[in-house]
């Protein structure tokens, strides 16, 4: 089958590789989406970390964000999945350890991490195999581009949540990036008054597009109470912004990662009694993200710029925007296209 493959910093091809075969427990997916994410740009670019670490390696198979059709299923495994339309968590726990048991499978000191961590290739190809526990079935409502958004929404569905605001509450977002976005939306329809702040003038523009009025860069934020922050960005400085702007008694919740060390004043944080929350994965939100998502109290369409095949996924990933691309952030690879 096809696949793209990372062979090492800036370079790639599009190879012929072996089908997978599902062992004891897995399933083989048809797929049919995979976003393409900023995690994605980091390992094409040599930056991500887990690569110093050591838990990443070239080559490699990206791809986190899917959707697709079960087509075959390993020994132990009930054959009514095969046909069912799914994705898959990205964090697979070892199942066993504390964590683990306590239900914080993604934090797993041994966890999987599909199409990131060595061990489990990913889902830029034709087919991929996952254990059948970490898939997630799609309802009819739920087509293959929404389910290819479930992962990235559940991590912004989590954010959302963690600020606790509802009706009469003002949230701020930093950074319009897709989980960004994603944010935007779930707190709008939870009610939440929502400002959006970010530097650059199409974010702010898309932004506009789909309905938000309070669209703002850091030289025109106005000095407003928020009852919440979200740092959603990739800037090192906007993590102590959040701190600073929120309201004493307030909640900042970060799912921004910078590439390099990020500082607040934890003075600042006592004295205004204010709760931080880090968020790190989908893994405990996907179930919601997937029931907004199919009774639309959330549509993250618009942010589906463009729909690529394999061959073009290099050149995404080098930041090159494709031809005709809509104004949203998030690119979509079809591995079916030729």
């Amino acid at each position: 089958m096809r696949a793209f493959v990372l062979l090492g910093a800036r370079q790639y091809a599009v190879a012929d590789v072996p089908r997978p075969v599902p062992a004891a427990g897995e399933a083989v997916i048809d797929v049919e989406r995979v976003g393409l994410c900023g995690t994605d740009v980091e390992f094409f670019t040599g930056e991500m970390t887990y690569l110093r670490e050591g838990h990443s390696s070239y080559p490699m198979r990206l791809g986190h964000e899917w959707a697709g059709t079960v087509s075959a299923v390993g020994g132990g495994v009930d054959p009514g999945w095969v046909g069912r339309r799914v994705m898959g968590d990205t964090m697979i726990g070892d199942g066993t350890c504390r964590r683990c048991l306590r239900g914080h499978q993604h934090v797993c000191d041994h966890r999987d991490e599909v199409g990131v961590r060595d061990g489990r290739p990913g889902a830029l190809a034709e087919q991929i195999a996952v254990p059948v526990r970490s898939l997630h079935e799609l309802p009819s409502g739920v087509d293959a581009v929404l389910g290819a958004l479930v992962e990235p929404g559940g991590n912004a569905l989590r954010s959302a949540r963690a600020t606790q605001t509802g009706p009469g509450d003002r949230a701020l977002v930093l950074g319009l990036g897709t989980i960004g976005v994603l944010v935007s939306l779930f707190l709008r329809a939870q009610g939440v008054e929502v400002h959006l702040l970010d530097r650059s003038p199409r974010s702010l523009d898309f932004a506009r597009a789909l309905g938000f009025e309070h669209v703002w860069t850091e030289s025109t934020l106005p000095h407003l109470p928020f009852d919440a922050v979200v740092e959603a960005s990739n800037a090192a400085h906007l993590p102590a912004t959040a701190l600073d702007r929120v309201e004493p008694a307030g909640r900042v919740v970060y799912v921004g990662l910078a590439g390099s060390p990020s500082t607040i004043d934890t003075r600042i944080m006592a004295l205004k009694d204010v709760s931080c929350i880090g968020i790190l994965s989908a893994s405990p939100g996907l179930e919601a993200t997937i029931a907004a998502f199919a009774d639309g109290s959330v549509d993250p369409r618009p942010l589906v710029c463009a729909t690529v095949g394999l061959d073009e996924v290099g050149l995404v990933l080098a930041n090159e925007r494709p031809t005709g691309a809509g104004a949203g952030p998030k690119v979509h690879v079809d591995p079916r296209l030729t």
